[in-house]
């Protein structure tokens, strides 16, 4: 049985100056890109309040630049320097106290990080040293221009509370410019700010002239690598000093620098978790730790070793009253955050999430999305009678749900003996175990639903002839690529299913991608590596490795992969195999070369997969998810949802 509210630790509230957060829990920043010429739209608004509606004791709006060169060419971070922009500014964040939660506004200047836009600006930093992420040495600022970043903090931060936020967060974190004073590495001055902590608390003091005892926080993030110079251990060290130089109100501590610090799958566990305590001994301020928090245990546990807060992002994407159902131990129905960082890192046009379809583009009220109709729509007598729903996996089972909640009587067929598809196989692959978590919410959430599950089933049209609409939601399979020879040849998808089996006499795996860089390629040699293998060569007519995946999942693929006994061979296919290896042809030069290998993984084309049935006289048939055209999780998910809304308004026609 869950735990009563009352016995959480979350629950508690908390004293911030003279505010009072109504528990534990903090939306740290993000952004939903919904801004138009650098100023928060009224979808913008509707984002926050819903979030703030759904529990949260704190959230902090992220996005928010202090200076023209952190502006980038779509202008889709709002520009808080600007006074012309404040009532847009006020809208949000009057959604957000009217929602009942603490507003703060973080505040950013992004020195040499361009987050790979371009800028019209030259990137700017505390010296001459060149990010990883970008391909020119940024503009060292001079002491004077220091000082002027300073004043466009405290203009941004006077704007900010003016406009209705009841504090400021300062983003010195995640290789940003305040985070680049802060770093050994990236501050080699010699003048005043050559002392790491001097521009950040020159910054602190300025805002206070301003906002006075206001909440003024300050986010710090320990960079990976012993070359950052920035990692723990420089935190608390500096922290401290800080604090008595420029008291703050409280500290939010993260790890990573862009592209890695927002985790993928392969992150399971907070990575502060278990330095909760440490932090704890060094802060002398309210400390605030987040990033890859899930699960209730994990929040209880940071807050039971010193922690006063704890704040998560995606999650309030994935599921909004993410709060109010951790605060009523209700935590088995949270739409749970997969970790999958698709839909909320794009931005196009806006943030989304790809399990969440009612997180939608500005105008809309759920992500757009139109089932396929096959036929005719059909009345008949029992037209109000239970619908079928036929596939059991992400689409499917997202029906399912979205049926019952209005009342409706479903059943789910599906042949396999499990719910989730492709999702499913997906989520057993190495470091893809969040998709797992879309799986089991799924799936749980039918039983309590009381939804009728019936597995091992492959429905004829005699088995649905009783139903009057039935919706297909049997999802692709993967087409076996031809390649003509004697070495033993699977698709990923089989191979997911028996590496573990087959790796071990076949330690020479060959995988053939699409060209399309997708997980399939990578999940299979992620597999692979994790069987022992001891060759994997992934061979691609694409013109490099992992080019499908989004820039943070694809740095922290090749963070996992350095040191592994991996070869991409690039512009190349494999026309033929013999008992020994495989054969190569250049799609460039036509040149051919031999590989030795055990084994060929090939992905294949996903082709949609119906069953062979004939809909009776008035019956009408929807298809979505893959079974219509071969996609991602996100369309599958909105599809599911968009089926149950037409089968809901066709009842009611």
């Amino acid at each position: 049985m869950p735990a009563p509210s009352s016995a959480l630790a979350l629950a508690a509230p908390f004293t911030l100056g003279e505010l009072t957060l109504r528990n534990r829990l903090v939306a740290t920043a993000h952004a939903t890109a919904a801004v138009d010429d650098g100023a928060p739209t009224g979808a913008d608004a509707a984002y926050w309040r819903r979030l703030a509606q759904g529990g949260a004791g704190m959230v902090i709006t992220g996005g928010t630049a202090v200076a023209p060169e952190s502006t980038l060419p779509r202008r889709y971070l709002t520009e808080a320097w600007r006074p012309e922009i404040k009532d847009a500014v006020r809208r949000r964040a009057e959604a957000i106290t009217e929602g009942g939660a603490v507003a703060v506004a973080q505040l950013v200047h992004l020195g040499r990080e361009t987050l790979g836009a371009g800028t019209y600006y030259p990137p700017v930093s505390a010296s001459a040293v060149r990010s990883p992420r970008e391909a020119t040495a940024p503009h060292p600022l001079s002491t004077d221009e220091a000082r002027r970043v300073v004043d466009a903090f405290r203009i941004s931060a006077a704007n900010s509370v003016h406009a209705g936020f009841h504090g400021v967060e300062l983003h010195a974190g995640h290789g940003y410019l305040l985070a680049q004073f802060l770093s050994r590495t990236t501050n080699t001055r010699d003048d005043a700010y050559g002392d790491r902590i001097a521009l950040l608390a020159e910054v602190i003091d300025a805002i206070r002239s301003e906002i006075g005892q206001l909440p003024l926080g300050v986010r710090v993030s320990a960079e990976p690598g012993d070359g950052s110079g920035l990692g723990l251990d420089d935190l608390t060290e500096l922290l401290p000093r800080l604090y008595e130089s420029a008291p703050f109100s409280y500290a939010n501590v993260t790890t990573g620098v862009r592209n890695t610090y927002v985790p993928g799958m392969a992150t399971t566990r907070p990575p502060l978790l278990d330095a909760v305590a440490r932090l704890r001994a060094a802060v002398e301020a309210p400390l605030l730790v987040s990033q890859g928090f899930r699960l209730v245990a994990d929040i209880e546990r940071a807050l039971g070793d010193g922690a006063d807060l704890v704040g998560m992002a995606r999650p309030f994407m994935a599921d909004p009253d993410f709060a109010r159902k951790a605060l009523a131990g209700d935590e088995r129905s949270i739409r749970p955050c997969t970790g999958c960082n698709e839909g909320c890192r794009t931005f196009e046009p806006t943030g989304s999430c790809s399990v969440n379809p009612e997180l939608a583009p500005p105008g809309a009220s759920t992500r757009p999305a139109v089932p396929l109709l096959l036929g005719r729509p059909g009345r008949r007598d029992g037209s109000g009678g239970p619908v079928a729903v036929v596939g059991a996996g992400p689409a499917g089972m997202e029906c399912a749900m979205a049926l019952a909640r209005t009342g409706q009587e479903v059943t789910v067929f599906d042949a396999a003996a499990d719910v989730g598809g492709q999702t499913r196989i997906a989520g057993r692959a190495a470091h893809r175990s969040g998709w797992l978590k879309l799986v089991d919410f799924q799936r749980a959430q039918l039983a309590d639903l009381c939804v009728e599950l019936r597995l091992g089933i492959e429905p004829s049209s005699v088995d649905l002839a009783p139903y009057a609409q039935v919706v297909l939601a049997t999802g692709a399979q993967e087409a076996p690529v031809p390649v003509l020879g004697d070495l033993p040849t699977l698709t990923s998808t089989d191979f997911l299913d028996r590496c573990a089996e087959l790796v071990p006499s076949a330690p020479r795996v060959a995988v053939l991608d699409d060209g399309f860089g997708w997980w399939q390629g990578i999940s299979a040699v992620e597999c692979a590596l994790a069987a022992g293998a001891r060759e994997v060569t992934l061979i691609t007519p694409g013109n490099g490795f992992a080019t499908g995946l989004s820039a943070e999942n694809r740095t922290q693929l090749m963070n996992r992969l350095t040191g592994a006994p991996l070869q991409v061979v690039a512009l190349t296919t494999v026309t033929a195999t013999t008992t020994g290896g495989v054969r190569l042809r250049g799609v460039l030069d036509g040149r051919e070369t031999d590989l030795g290998a055990d084994i060929l993984v090939t992905v294949g084309e996903r082709r949609p997969h119906r069953p062979d049935f004939t809909p009776t006289d008035g019956q009408t048939v929807r298809a979505i998810g893959d079974c219509v055209v071969p996609r991602r999780v996100a369309h599958a998910v909105a599809e599911g949802r968009a089926a149950a809304h037409a089968v809901v308004a066709a009842r009611t026609q």
